[in-house]
């Protein structure tokens, strides 16, 4: 079992960064592959990044690559999402999300979600 919980979320203007944090719990957290999701209103959540299990190598969706940055420390069991160059197209509810196989686009476990918002 994996307990997810973000954090980080907020109000940025066009252009801002914001860094997103996920907090996991269980003595196994190196055994999950970590990935990022998003649901913006009226759409389907949709995968932003995923990192993988030893943190080396990292998969974007095309969306977002050169923009946000995803990293873990499997020390401190967390997983970060840095934000850059922010769109308003970018506001939605990101999901923390755990998975056994890579790349991690069934997640097994998620968090409750942290709202971001970009203004314009």
């Amino acid at each position: 079992q994996v307990q997810l919980v973000e954090s980080g979320g907020g109000v940025v203007q066009a252009g801002g960064s914001l860094r997103l944090s996920c907090a996991a719990s269980g003595r196994t957290f190196s055994s999950y592959a970590m990935g990022w999701f998003r649901q913006a209103p009226g759409e389907e959540r949709e995968f932003v990044a995923a990192a993988y299990w030893s943190g080396a190598n990292a998969y974007y969706a095309d969306s977002v690559k050169g923009r946000f940055t995803i990293s873990r420390d499997n020390a401190r069991n967390t997983v970060d999402l840095q934000m850059k160059s922010l769109k308003p197209e970018d506001t939605a509810v990101y999901y923390c999300a755990a998975e056994r196989s890579w790349p991690p686009l069934d997640p097994e476990y998620w968090g409750q979600g942290t709202q971001v918002t970009v203004s314009s």
